[in-house]
């Protein structure tokens, strides 16, 4: 199970883009994903959620999502299942590398929170709630680089001191790309 997040995370904002497909995966993902943010201090109406048909489409919206500048990170979240052909190395390749050139390209963290497992088995264990759903991890990961990003920038403020951070000081604490 995923560990809960101790530091606060008020005021900050998350985008949120999800798989259709394996929707009685991806579901159990975003719920343990928001699930998480709101534990953690983020209002609903501070995570924007986009669906998507499947994990290829992920990168796109995702790198769309962080040039926005309206997150402070975005959270990729699916699920891929190995079948009898190679489609799913295929898939998966181009999701990981699409996921993290979009982070390098626009600087905003992006969450890896893509399962890639041999069977709809592992796919569930991953997405149990009770056993270590990797969307409350994903979600916690996003809400920890978010304050790396901000402590090596110098950009550092209330929210890292548990205290929320306002909106003119979200603003003025990223910059336009």
């Amino acid at each position: 199970m995923a560990k809960k997040t101790a530091r606060t995370a008020a005021g900050l904002r998350f985008g949120i883009v999800v798989a259709q497909f394996n929707q009685r995966i991806t579901g159990r993902l975003l719920r343990a994903c928001t699930d998480t943010l709101a534990h953690s201090g983020v209002a609903a109406n501070d995570i924007q959620v986009v669906r998507v048909p499947g994990a290829f489409e992920i990168p796109l919206v995702a790198r769309t999502m962080a040039r926005a500048n309206r997150h402070d990170a975005v959270i990729c979240l699916g699920a891929v299942i190995r079948g009898d052909t190679p489609h799913f190395d295929y898939i998966c390749s181009e999701v990981s590398r699409g996921i993290g050139q979009a982070a390098l390209e626009t600087e905003v963290p992006i969450i890896f929170g893509v399962l890639t497992t041999e069977t709809v088995a592992q796919a569930e264990q991953r997405a149990d709630q009770k056993q270590f759903n990797r969307g409350g991890a994903a979600a916690e990961s996003a809400i920890e680089m978010v304050r790396v990003m901000r402590s090596i920038s110098g950009k550092v403020g209330k929210w890292e001191s548990g205290e929320s951070i306002s909106q003119s000081g979200r603003a003025a604490g990223r910059t336009k790309r």
